[in-house]
C-alpha cells in the first residue's frame, strides 16, 4: 500500500530528521511511503490570520497534489487539524471543492493517531532506559484528540519512564503567529511551560508538534538546560542518540 508523508513547513526546514524518523516507522510497518514534490505549506498561517483566499488556493494545491493516496499522514496536530478539520470549511459555497477537501480529510491522520489505531502491531527499538515528559500540543488536544494514542505509544516501551508535567494542557505560548503578534504574552507562557518541564527531572522532552518543540527548545536553550527535545517520531525511531532540538551545534 502506498501512502503519503505531508512533510510539514517546519519538518521540511529546520527538523528533516524528524520526517525521515516518520518515514523510518511508517516503512517498519510494511508501507511504502511517498512524499509528493509538490506539496507545499497546509495554508495554516494564511487562514488563522483571515486570508481566505490564499487559504483556498493552498488547500487546492493540497488538495490535487494527494488525491491518489489512501492514507495520508501528518505529525503535526496544527497540520493535522487544519487538513482534517478547516479544509472542508473553506468551501462551503463550493460544493465540487467541499466534496474533494472532505474525501481527503477523511483520508488523513495525525501521525502518533496512525501508529496507534491503524498501524497497531510496530516494536520501537529503544534499547536504554530513559525519563522522558511529554507537551501536548493544543491542536493535538482539542483538534486532533491524540493525547492517549501518544501515551499508549510510549509506555508500550518498557524502558520509557514518562513522566507528566503540571498543567500538560496549557499553550507554550507559540501559537503560530500569536508569538510574533503578543511576544510578551508568548514568553511568559513558555516560560511556565519550561519550569513544569524543568521540575520533572526528566531527560527528554518529546511532542508530535514541531511548533511548539521549537518554541519550547529555544527557552531551554537559553536557559542552559540539560533536557534534550525531539519530535516523537524521532524518539519511538530510537535516535534520541543524536543532538536534540537546539543543540545541533
Amino acid at each position: 500500500m502506498r501512502i503519503a508523508l505531508f512533510a510539514t513547513c517546519l519538518i521540511d526546514t529546520f527538523r528533516p530528521s524528524a520526517g525521515f524518523a516518520v518515514i523510518k516507522l511508517l516503512e517498519q510497518a510494511g508501507y511504502q511511503v511517498d512524499v509528493p514534490e509538490l506539496q507545499t505549506c497546509c495554508g495554516q498561517p494564511a487562514y488563522n490570520n483571515g486570508d481566505l483566499k490564499s487559504a483556498r488556493k493552498i488547500a487546492q494545491q493540497t488538495i490535487e497534489t494527494f488525491k491518489q493516496y489512501e492514507y495520508v499522514i501528518i505529525p503535526s496536530g496544527s497540520c493535522a487539524g487544519m487538513l482534517i478539520h478547516h479544509y472542508p470549511n473553506l468551501f462551503e459555497d463550493n460544493p465540487e471543492w467541499k466534496n474533494k477537501a472532505t474525501d481527503l480529510s477523511r483520508r488523513c491522520y495525525e501521525f502518533t493517531i496512525f501508529l496507534h489505531d491503524v498501524c497497531k502491531k510496530i516494536s520501537f527499538p529503544i534499547k536504554n532506559k530513559i525519563s522522558i515528559t511529554c507537551h501536548d500540543s493544543c491542536s493535538s488536544l482539542r483538534e486532533t484528540g491524540s493525547k492517549q494514542q501518544t501515551r499508549n505509544l510510549i509506555n508500550s516501551n518498557k524502558n520509557l519512564n514518562l513522566i507528566e508535567l503540571n498543567d500538560s494542557d496549557t499553550c507554550c505560548g507559540f501559537g503560530g503567529t500569536f508569538c510574533v503578534k503578543y511576544p510578551e504574552i508568548s514568553e511568559q507562557m513558555v516560560n511556565d511551560k519550561v519550569a513544569n518541564i524543568m521540575a520533572t527531572g526528566a531527560e527528554i522532552l518529546v511532542s508530535a508538534d514541531l511548533g511548539c518543540l521549537l518554541n519550547i527548545a529555544g527557552r531551554l536553550k537559553r536557559l542552559k538546560s540539560p533536557i534534550k527535545v525531539f519530535h516523537i517520531a524521532e524518539l519511538l525511531a530510537g535516535e534520541t542518540d543524536k543532538a536534540g532540538m537546539g543543540n545541533e551545534i
